[in-house]
């Protein structure tokens, strides 16, 4: 729970300096060596987050809780760790670390003894973000993980959004799922990714999210035909989803 006393966290290389606060151990900015803020602003009038952290699920679950040996336990929507307070284990010139556990909070929406640890290091012209968890208790411990960065989008000002896209490493041909009533749609749609690339439209996102559940690709890269480019690479992270909100400036994977 978001106790009142988060900190900003600052890491840095000549290329490219990285903001995150302890508040859900968030990435809140990301600028290059020429001040510019590869990362949306957090604007509440579309969406109040930068690049957040889900756990212990992406998503929602079926009537807003789970169900533990019997037992309700409400949880919101992608869970609670985005509105935690993490401790700060680490803080140094190009890396930092952060760390929750389980607390009283936590246990009435997810009854789990767990550990999630976070770490960022900056190098280069790169951002490496890695999070572990632990099982702490002696019971399985069912779990999602996910990570929700939005980029601006344009990344240049006066660039047109449609002139944007996500190019993928491999054919990404499989059908694609949407969602229904806020979990996934039960019919699978055709891949709107062509030649290896899906042209952006605030249309894409009328329906919500494209969620990429039998995918091929770990890394893609987001660019125009001129401009700053964002490569984003999840060598451990099966799935992708797609997402914006109809006339926003941002676009989150």
């Amino acid at each position: 729970m978001d106790d009142g006393h988060a900190q900003s966290i600052s890491i840095e290389s000549p290329e490219l300096r990285a903001t995150i606060s302890s508040l859900g151990a968030e990435l809140v900015s990301l600028r290059d060596s020429n001040g510019f803020d590869y990362l949306w602003n957090g604007d509440p009038a579309w969406w109040p987050s930068h690049a957040p952290i889900l756990f212990p699920i992406v998503g929602e679950v079926r009537g807003s809780a789970l169900k533990v040996d019997g037992k309700l336990y409400p949880i919101g929507r992608h869970g609670f760790a985005r509105r935690s307070t993490f401790e700060i284990v680490k803080a140094e010139r190009t890396q930092c670390s952060f760390q929750l556990c389980a607390n009283d909070h936590t246990r009435a929406q997810y009854p789990f003894e767990f550990a999630l640890n976070v770490d960022y290091e900056v190098v280069g012209c790169q951002l490496h973000l890695r999070a572990e968890v632990t099982n702490r208790g002696e019971d399985e411990m069912p779990v999602s993980l996910g990570f929700h960065p939005a980029f601006r989008w344009p990344l240049v000002p006066g660039v047109p959004k449609e002139a944007y896209a996500i190019s993928f490493e491999k054919p990404e041909d499989k059908p694609i799922r949407r969602l229904a009533n806020a979990l996934l749609a039960a019919d699978a749609i055709p891949s709107p990714v062509h030649d290896k690339k899906l042209g952006l439209t605030d249309a894409l996102f009328i329906n919500d999210a494209l969620i990429f559940d039998r995918l091929k690709s770990r890394r893609v890269t987001y660019r125009a035909s001129t401009g700053p480019s964002i490569e984003v690479q999840f060598d451990s992270m099966p799935h992708l989803g797609i997402w914006s909100k109809p006339g926003a400036g941002f676009v989150r994977n």
